[in-house]
This record gives structure tokens, sequence and C-alpha cells, in this order.
């Protein structure tokens, strides 16, 4: 087995065991999530790494892990009528401790931090789970802390949003997060707690 098929495995015990919580949180969602701008930097194909798996502090092929805190980033996708969505395709991107995306638009002289995958993706499981493992989004001038998110089946595009740190400081100063109600700021925030594998986080989709 290769190493993004076991981590993959690892990453779906988890959804797994949580499944029925997940379930029970957004079988009474009606409330879309709300979506927001793909932003500058999604990752063009020629700058992807060949590993784009749904572990993004660990490189296949590599030693070193990706600096900053880790955490894992889990959740369930459903319709609007709280039915699972499966076999979906989730797609996360983000800067790296650094502030720096890997992207080449983002020219500014600070150095990429080469143990970030920068870009990963997961598939929705047969209770719509999906999880990464990635760190704590840090900030990027002009920006609060935040993770780019989009959702597809096949190739239509069902979701793109962006995820913030709840409670942040900087989040009363970021354009695109004012703009939100604090309805659809909840539905896209970060909460941090401790859970066995660590530093962890549920956000639910609803499309």
């Amino acid at each position: 087995m290769t190493h993004s098929k076991s981590r993959r495995k690892i990453l779906a015990g988890i959804t797994s065991a949580t499944g029925s919580l997940l379930l029970s949180r957004t079988a009474f969602a009606a409330e879309l999530t709300p979506r927001a701008a793909e932003g500058p930097f999604y990752p063009t194909r020629s700058m992807r790494v060949s590993d784009t798996d749904n572990d993004l502090v660990k490189i296949a092929g590599l030693v070193r892990e990706a600096g900053g805190e880790i955490i894992t980033l889990k959740g369930q996708l459903t319709g609007r009528n709280g039915i699972p969505i499966t076999g979906a395709r989730i797609e996360i991107w983000q800067c790296d401790v650094n502030g720096k995306y890997l992207h080449p638009g983002d020219d500014r002289p600070v150095p990429y931090d080469q143990g970030f995958q920068g870009y990963g993706h997961d598939i929705t499981d047969d209770a719509g789970n999906y999880a990464f493992r990635t760190i704590r989004p840090t900030k990027y001038p002009g920006r609060t802390p935040h993770i780019h998110v989009k959702v597809l089946d096949g190739s239509r595009e069902l979701l793109t949003t962006q995820l913030y740190i709840e409670g942040d400081p900087d989040n009363a100063k970021d354009g695109l997060y004012r703009r939100m109600s604090k309805a659809e700021a909840r539905a896209v925030s970060m909460a941090f707690t401790e859970g066995p594998k660590g530093t962890e986080t549920i956000v639910n989709i609803v499309v």
C-alpha cells in the first residue's frame, strides 16, 4: 500500500467513527453554505506536486512534514434536504506557514515551505464525510487567515467558499468576511477542539 493510500485509510477511519454525529448535526440544516470568491491563487496544474491527496502536511517521498500547527479539518457534505452527498470531490488550498501560496502569481520574496502540499482533495464517503490533515491557516497580506474550498460533482462545480477561524480578531477587518451575515459566518467558521488525533475542527457543508 502506498503512503498516500495509507494516509487516506487513516483519515477515513477518523470520519467513519463520527459519521452518525455529523449526520445528526446536518439533518435539519436548511441554509446553504455561503459562496465566496475563488481567489487569485487556485493552484495551477503545473504548480501542483504529484501528491495531491487529503494529507497536506506530508508530501510523499519527503521525510519532513510541513511547518505550522497541524490540524484535522473534517465534516459532512449534504444537500439542503440533509441527505449526504457521496462520491463528491472536495478540494482545499491555502498559504503555507509563511503566508506564501503555491502559485506563480504569488511572487513576493518569501520562501515557500517545501514540506507543505498547498493543495489537496478528498472524495466524500458513503455518509458524505470528508477529512483533511493540514495546518491551521495563517495570515496572508490583506486577508484574515482562511482556507479555500471547492466542491465538485464530476466536472460540475457545486460550491466555492472560504473557511475562517472562529473569533480571529482579523475577521472584522476582512472585506469578504464582513459581507456575510452572522449566520453565514457561523457556517464557515472553524472552532478548534482537541480530538483523539490532535487539534481538529468540524465544518459541515450544505449545497
